[in-house]
């Protein structure tokens, strides 16, 4: 569903990733998983078509910056950018316009009350928490329905019960056929969701890792991590 193929981004003359590939089939969850500054959320930027860069990165057979691969691609990004002068219901409005969705209401309404936002819809967007604003933003990615969905550090700023929703949802949409990749710096908030890991460092991939073959070696998550990381090895 989604491949990712020997992708590079500069900056300058600063390589923010090099040579990255990594395939997620459908009804999965990838965790990409690397310290600060290690390229995740380059890769997300690149994979949601925001950067240009070197490689290719296809969705569903589609070029990710064709209108076609767009229509199923869904993204939350580690900060929320959100309107100060549109309310919560006009944030989720606007969204739905620009996606041309139709019959969007129920699903709405439902986002809203699993993250406790229906009582915030006549709040405008500068009037909201850092909480509620993860939690709205959370709402705008999740509502077209997307086929790979995209989540960059989703549970920074949540309080612990939109932690537990957020990893139901995400269940769900496992269960449902969906590709998800999720970004963090945070291991233990992602330790039981995960089916393959993509451990990145300094821009390139490290570990490229299924929960099986990772079970097999009779390390945990965080062991691989860190022996990938501080060890440099490739996790073997």
């Amino acid at each position: 569903m989604l491949d990712v193929s020997h992708v590079t981004k500069k900056y300058g003359k600063t390589e923010a990733c090099r040579d990255v590939s990594f395939h997620l089939d459908p009804g999965t969850v990838t965790v990409l998983l690397g310290p600060n500054g290690a390229g995740k959320s380059t890769i997300m930027k690149s994979i949601i078509g925001f950067l240009r860069y070197s490689g290719t990165i296809r969705v569903n057979g589609l070029d990710n910056r064709s209108l076609e691969a767009r229509r199923i691609l869904g993204y939350v990004p580690e900060l929320p950018f959100l309107y100060p002068n549109l309310t919560v219901s006009e944030h989720m409005e606007f969204l739905a316009r620009a996606y041309r969705l139709q019959n969007y209401g129920g699903r709405s309404e439902e986002l809203l009350e699993r993250f406790e936002l229906t009582g915030q819809k006549r709040k405008f967007g500068d009037e909201l928490s850092k909480g509620m604003q993860q939690k709205l933003s959370l709402c705008l990615g999740l509502l077209p329905d997307p086929e790979v969905i995209l989540l960059d550090e989703p549970m920074i700023g949540l309080d612990p019960k939109a932690i537990r929703e957020l990893k139901s949802m995400i269940e769900e949409m496992r269960a449902s056929g969906k590709t998800i990749l999720v970004s963090t710096h945070i291991i233990d908030t992602v330790d039981m969701l995960w089916d393959r890991t993509v451990i990145m460092q300094g821009g390139t991939v490290r570990a490229n890792i299924t929960r099986g073959e990772l079970d097999d070696t009779g390390r945990s998550l965080e062991e691989l991590f860190f022996k990938v990381t501080e060890d440099g090895s490739n996790g073997k």
